[in-house]
């Protein structure tokens, strides 16, 4: 396992995986598409074969439930909150970027992520003609401090503090034990806070004591940990703990989505049982 919690550096692999999720999908351009994630997303089958008959869903349900229901809260804070400025952080092979600058071409969207990740989507998106003044790739690491890859300095030199602005973490934040996290989530809420209105997105995988396959959990979470040689971690055990938690950190206030209450709403795969998955919206600012 890394010895330094706040090196983000050896889970970029998993950018790969996810990527070709989105992409077999249909949710991801043909540029996304590597051999690299095919390998991995092929030799994870067996497991997600196995994961959904004990747990009622596979890893690729919940990174689609986790996905398509921070793109619904997106597009509607665009809608109702006035955003006009998104930063998503650990973008990866995330294809939010284009398929939302797309849909509304008058925002702002920088995606960020450590320097040879950012390298690589720079690249794919240049070849694919996408990027301008309005969508830009940019490298940040959310533990530096001071340097022009820390995201107070990204934030600053990218948006328009007179405008409300939204931030995205996805498939990042659980690589992380919760006081290694706290330093970059308390930081985060300094900054949204510069803002009219801070609007923070994230999935998180919390780890209910009652659920039957909670020692389960734990020990493919030490699996995980030990591949991507990071602390993995499920940092809540009630949804209610969660929200606790963002309050007290300095947000004005925090929302945890189930994927169950959006089962009737969003075209989004079913689990079976209590989905492991949640995203929590969390505010400063103006409030709806």
């Amino acid at each position: 396992m890394n010895q330094d919690p706040t090196d983000t550096s050896s889970i970029s692999f998993t950018a790969l995986y996810t990527g070709h999720v989105w992409y077999a999908n249909g949710m991801s351009a043909p540029a996304f598409h590597s051999t690299a994630g095919s390998v991995l997303y092929h030799a994870l089958m067996p497991f997600e074969f196995i994961g959904k008959q004990l747990a009622g869903g596979d890893i690729k349900t919940f990174l689609l439930q986790r996905h398509l229901i921070i793109d619904h809260l997106v597009e509607k804070a665009i809608k109702e909150d006035g955003v006009e400025q998104i930063l998503e952080i650990a973008c990866g092979m995330s294809p939010r970027g284009t398929r939302l600058c797309e849909k509304f071409p008058h925002i702002k969207y920088i995606e960020a992520d450590l320097p040879g990740m950012a390298a690589k989507k720079h690249r794919l998106l240049t070849n694919e003609n996408t990027l301008s003044t309005q969508h830009q790739v940019v490298p940040l690491n959310i533990f530096a401090d001071g340097s022009s890859d820390a995201l107070e300095v990204v934030m600053e030199k990218g948006f328009d503090s007179s405008k409300p602005v939204l931030v995205i973490t996805e498939g990042l934040v659980n690589y992380f034990s919760l006081s290694t996290i706290d330093q970059f989530w308390q930081r985060l809420q300094l900054a949204l806070k510069q803002y009219p209105t801070g609007i923070y997105l994230t999935d998180n995988y919390p780890l209910f004591h009652d659920h039957p396959l909670h020692r389960t959990m734990k020990i493919l979470g030490g699996m995980l940990g030990t591949l991507s040689r990071s602390q993995v971690s499920f940092h809540f055990h009630s949804d209610l703990s969660a929200q606790r938690h963002f309050e007290a950190l300095g947000f004005d206030s925090a929302t945890i989505h189930n994927p169950v209450n959006y089962y009737s709403e969003l075209e989004i795969p079913r689990t079976r049982g209590n989905p492991f998955v949640r995203v929590i919206e969390a505010r400063t600012g103006g409030s709806r």
